[in-house]
């Protein structure tokens, strides 16, 4: 008998067929005799429309309460798919977070997962019960219920499936699994039957949205097993697992692209000891998180060009809070630019194979793609380029690294 968590997201249940479906899907894996927890997001567009609620009643509510309306769309699909599961003659039971409870810390909003006490979620699983859980919420140290931030569903479901030491956590979405790129720029992505945590963590903190990054930092800290499936087709989906449990590894397993970057340039600033640390402090004290960052000092050694990246959404925080520090950093002017992408190459082998970024930037530039911002980390190459060329440069570099489906 295996144990599984099984996650599945807001289109997968939709709408009461779709509900529905879940429960066929749940029954088929509980009757192969295993303990089965599930894990739902609300519907659908129920928190878009719950947040919209928050939105019109107080531009600046209390962030408690707002946890309190955007959770709900979690508690009616909890029943709903309870409701399902018991009509077809299983035992199942709803638990809410702060029923389980899953303690988190008190950021509403954007809680992050503390613990989770398992004690009589495991023993209603032991004796036969289908347990279905809240994804996205728990309860904070005050007893007032959190939330964990758009996505947090997949973060709650491998929580879960490491304090219940499950054997995999199954992640139904519209997809049936990762792809070594964008189908849709692509028409040749393969899709990955392994892809290791590292790789999978990298792909989601470029661009690729099969899964968010906080849930698979949960994965590969515990070491949850992790498969990609979909809801809609009967297909092998991807396993994010362990690297020793990939025997042949890929040279490049995936490109990924970002659109969300935007690009400001500091242009002349005094070159002095702290100089880094005035700019990019102020940022990080109004949570604006910076990327792609590159320096160039002048000839003379007095002024150096800072450069970096920013998300869309925080580019005009950005910009007004350097304006208010111009007099203090002495820069001349700010340069910016918000039609930029972000495309990254990853793949594990470039920790024992040279010549990877070198392949990159030689493509791009058979493409006549210019690279404005580079940055490495041990498996992976990003490049900031002109929004225009997204497309041509996803499609060169998926070739040029032997991706395409034969």
């Amino acid at each position: 008998m295996a144990r599984i968590v099984m996650k599945f997201g807001g289109t997968s249940v939709g709408d009461c067929d779709r509900i529905k479906n879940v429960a066929r899907r749940v029954k088929k894996e509980f009757e192969a005799g295993n303990q089965v927890a599930v894990v739902v997001s609300a519907m659908s567009g129920v928190t878009n429309q719950l947040v919209d609620y928050c939105r019109q009643i107080a531009p600046l509510h209390d962030a408690r309460e707002y946890d309190v309306v955007v959770s709900t769309g979690e508690q009616v699909t909890i029943g709903l798919l309870a409701i399902a599961l018991r009509e077809l003659g299983l035992r199942a039971r709803s638990w809410t977070g702060w029923q389980v409870p899953i303690r988190t810390d008190d950021a509403h909003g954007k809680a992050r997962i503390e613990s989770i006490e398992t004690e009589e979620l495991l023993a209603a699983m032991e004796g036969g019960q289908i347990a279905v859980v809240a994804g996205f919420q728990g309860i904070g140290p005050e007893n007032r219920i959190t939330t964990l931030g758009r996505g947090g569903s997949d973060t709650s479901a491998v929580a879960l499936a490491a304090a219940l030491d499950a054997d995999r956590c199954d992640i139904y979405t519209d997809v049936d699994g990762v792809y070594t790129t964008d189908p849709r720029i692509v028409v040749k992505a393969r899709k990955l039957d392994k892809i290791s945590y590292e790789e999978m963590l990298e792909l989601a903190s470029v661009g690729a949205k099969v899964l968010q990054t906080r849930s698979v930092e949960m994965a590969m800290k515990h070491r949850v097993r992790v498969q990609v499936l979909s809801s809609f087709e009967e297909k092998p989906g991807t396993l994010v697992c362990d690297e020793d449990e990939i025997v042949e590894k890929e040279l490049v397993s995936g490109i990924a692209y970002s659109r969300d970057e935007a690009k400001i340039t500091v242009i002349k600033v005094p070159d002095r000891p702290g100089i880094a640390a005035s700019v990019f402090g102020p940022l990080a004290d109004a949570n604006v998180n910076v990327d792609m960052i590159v320096q160039n000092v002048s000839e003379d050694g007095r002024f150096t060009d800072l450069t970096f990246t920013v998300s869309r959404a925080d580019f005009d925080r950005a910009i007004a809070l350097l304006n208010e520090k111009k007099g203090e950093l002495g820069y001349e002017r700010l340069m910016t630019d918000n039609n930029v992408v972000k495309v990254s190459v990853i793949g594990m082998g470039m920790r024992s194979h040279a010549g990877v970024a070198q392949k990159m930037f030689s493509t791009l530039a058979e493409k006549g793609i210019n690279i404005q911002v580079i940055s490495t980390s041990e498996i992976k190459v990003s490049v900031l380029l002109g929004e225009d060329y997204t497309e041509l440069a996803v499609r060169a570099l998926h070739s040029a690294y032997g991706l395409d489906a034969q």
